[in-house]
């Protein structure tokens, strides 16, 4: 009978867990279903289309959007309600038409001995070492630096262009370098660990938007510093990019 007993006991025991197991699995199928649907209902209304978003539980991926949509998908997909975190899947190059061809040199009627060369018309190439590519980086974020709207990790459409811009930029660079993308935040009411956390957000959401425009994402590093390194004679809220030596 005590036999019996245990092995009852055991079986009990085996049902429960497999009960509780199956009830997890299906409220969390049923939470990423609901989630799924909210989020593509975000993306109609924001007229965002050519995409699709998967969950793992309350964490989103975005797969498939355009490189001029991904960012507006990401940030939509952020505000839906329940979500966690969202990220864009992989590096999505951003779609360049070519340049057009030079117009050809006009005949000459010249002796070819005395005829002097054509001025070139083609621009110098851009920097693509540490030390030239740091200094266009600078100039860039200087004349066109990386905004956001008030109080959030939000770019402004002036930011989000001045990201695609550094992004052609980076893009070209030798695979040996990489990027660190630092935010500065001014002091606030909400004290030193608020700024180091609006500081670490903008940082990442920089990252996310050069990503979405080409740059490998495991290129980059990001750090939030707060308030604590106000910028000499410019603005405390700021990003900047060093490059460094992979």
């Amino acid at each position: 009978m005590s036999g019996a007993l245990v092995r009852l006991v055991s079986i009990a025991v085996l049902v429960t867990a497999l009960m509780a197991g199956l009830v997890t699995w299906v409220g969390r199928g049923g939470i990423e279903q609901d989630l799924t649907a909210k989020s593509r209902e975000a993306l109609m209304a924001a007229g965002i289309s050519g995409g699709s978003v998967s969950f793992a539980g309350r964490d989103a991926t975005l797969t498939g959007f355009a490189p001029d949509k991904a960012i507006r998908a990401l940030e939509v997909v952020q505000d839906v309600s329940g979500v966690r975190t969202a990220e864009i899947s992989g590096d999505i190059t951003p779609v360049t038409s070519a340049p057009p061809p030079p117009p050809p040199p006009p005949p000459t009627t010249t002796p070819p001995t005395t005829a002097s060369p054509p001025p070139s018309s083609e621009p110098s190439a851009p920097p693509t070492d540490q030390a030239g590519l740091q200094a266009e980086l600078d100039r860039m974020l200087t004349e066109h630096p990386i905004t956001f709207q008030p109080d959030s990790a939000k770019l402004t459409l002036e930011g989000l262009q001045a990201a695609k811009d550094v992004a052609k930029a980076l893009s070209r660079a030798p695979g040996g370098l990489r990027f660190r993308v630092v935010g500065h935040v001014g002091q606030g009411p909400g004290g030193e660990r608020a700024a180091l956390r609006l500081s670490r957000d903008r940082a990442n959401a920089v990252a996310k938007g050069l990503a979405a425009n080409g740059v490998t994402r495991g290129r980059l590093t990001v750090q939030g510093v707060g308030d604590t390194q106000p910028a000499q004679g410019g603005d405390d809220r700021r990003i900047e990019i060093t490059v460094e030596q992979g």
